[in-house]
């Protein structure tokens, strides 16, 4: 199946989905950085600063998500490899708007980790969501993005 003259790898022939076989690349290390945001109330930023977040302690329950989250992307996104990640560390830093999410993931495999990265965030920022909600229903996940990549074929990649 093609596209101006482009296979879509994720395609058979007959234009069924099916997994790449990637038994043939090279296992080399890689990495992925994905960034997103919670916007959230003044007040809600206030409790989380000082600790007093009704439901406890809302950027560790966020963190650990975070990293179960990444290592659960193959029950997740259907054509997904499932890949050993070697690292997985999710930083949050509350700012003055709501809290900074920051995932790095870590593997040595045939494949990249960046869907793994924006899970992370991702679950993360639904964590933190449930711990505020009762605080702030109104908080917003934003700006859910890949920001590098490195290791495999392409090498490095920014944004």
């Amino acid at each position: 199946m093609s596209a101006m003259g482009t296979e879509f790898s994720h395609l058979d022939d007959k234009g069924a989905a099916r997994m790449v076989d990637v038994s043939g690349k090279d296992v080399s290390a890689r990495t992925a950085t994905a960034t997103g945001f919670v916007r959230l109330s003044a007040e809600c930023v206030g409790l989380l600063r000082a600790g007093d977040m009704p439901k406890g302690d809302a950027l560790s329950v966020a963190r650990i998500a975070g990293i179960m989250g990444a290592k659960r992307v193959p029950d997740l996104v259907p054509l997904c490899h499932p890949i050993a990640l070697h690292g997985v560390t999710v930083e949050l830093e509350i700012r003055d708007e709501g809290v900074a999410i920051t995932a790095v993931t870590r593997t040595a495999d045939r494949t990249g980790v960046e869907m793994e990265a924006l899970t992370s965030v991702s679950v993360a920022a639904l964590a933190l969501v449930d711990m505020v909600k009762a605080v702030d229903p109104a908080a917003v996940i934003t700006g859910v993005r890949v920001e590098e990549k490195t290791g495999g074929k392409t090498g490095v990649w920014r944004r």
